[in-house]
């Protein structure tokens, strides 16, 4: 397999210091001929590594690599990117801690499984790498399963300006502007079925909180994940008073195996970085919230249509 990353993103005219290239895998072969490759070669070079993969793939190249991997990070994507709003903050803040050693980065935010709202959330994930990352010195290869639907596969001609498979690397002609691929993304979302229907305001928060704690333990949401989405919910309720014209509406329902909060108000969102880095305590820009909400929720869904911004907060009950 010819690997050239760096002329490739040449050809592409990319961002000569940032390169963001997609490798497409059919087999376990050509995963570990195609990234293990990558992974070897970077590491050899005395670059800082992060590969953020689904278990499974974990496993495959940690025996690829052997004791050559032991200053490689290691990370189950399963677990660290369950929900993919918070892959660009653990991204960031890896490139950050190496940011004078060209960091090189494996990250695999879609696998055979995903939902298909947590697949459209990564493909806006992608699509922002490329904002986050513009003028950083840093490379982050991208794995894609053939075996992902079509309309996944082709996302991620659209989200990298270059792509790859083992016959070797190509700049894609369907890279598409970030701006754009995220308003693609902002697709309508289902409408549920007899939610609980809570309006708030400053005044008579708590109360409204008392209310949402009730709901979640009669849902079955266990108590440590109770917690996490309580505290969720209480950052985009308060955005909302403070951010989102002083009210809103509060909707509550359960899936098989979800519990969600949807909170609507006249907001709007104008960054769509927002909430993807964590936050400066001392710094007086905003996004502690939306952050938090991403740290402690499975899937979190943001849409600003134009009666003002919605958020809907997904936890598992298992």
């Amino acid at each position: 397999m010819t690997i050239d990353i760096e002329q490739a993103s040449v050809a592409a005219q990319s961002d000569p210091h940032f390169r963001h290239p997609a490798i497409f895998y059919t087999t376990e072969e050509e995963y570990g001929e195609g990234v293990g490759t990558f992974v070897r070669a970077e590491a050899a070079g005395a670059r800082p590594v992060l590969v953020a993969v689904p278990g499974e793939r974990l496993t495959l190249l940690r025996d690829l690599m052997g004791a050559e991997g032991d200053h490689i990070t290691w990370v189950d994507m399963r677990q660290g990117g369950r929900n993919p709003g918070r892959i660009l903050s653990m991204l960031q803040e890896f490139a950050d801690r190496h940011a004078d050693r060209d960091p090189a980065i494996v990250g695999e935010p879609i696998w055979v499984g995903r939902t298909p709202a947590e697949a459209q959330e990564a493909t806006r994930h992608e699509a922002l790498i490329n904002l986050a990352f513009a003028r950083r010195r840093a490379t982050i290869l991208c794995p894609y399963d053939t075996a992902l639907p079509e309309d996944v596969l082709g996302e991620a001609h659209r989200t990298h300006p270059v792509v790859g498979d083992h016959g070797g690397y190509r700049s894609s002609p369907r890279y598409t502007d970030p701006h754009a691929v995220c308003r693609d993304c902002d697709t309508p979302l289902p409408e549920p079925a007899d939610p609980v229907v809570l309006h708030f305001r400053e005044r008579g928060l708590a109360g409204v909180r008392d209310k949402v704690a009730e709901w979640a333990a009669t849902a079955g949401l266990s108590p440590g994940r109770r917690t996490d989405w309580l505290l969720a919910v209480n950052e985009a309720t308060g955005n909302s008073v403070r951010h989102g014209g002083g009210h809103g509406t509060l909707r509550l329902w359960r899936t098989a195996g979800t519990v969600v909060a949807e909170v609507r108000d006249r907001g709007r969102f104008t960054d769509p970085l927002t909430g993807r880095r964590r936050p400066d305590p001392l710094a007086a820009t905003g996004g502690r919230g939306v952050w938090m909400m991403h740290q402690l929720c499975d899937l979190v869904e943001i849409r600003t249509p134009p009666s003002g911004m919605v958020v809907r907060l997904h936890v598992g009950l298992d």
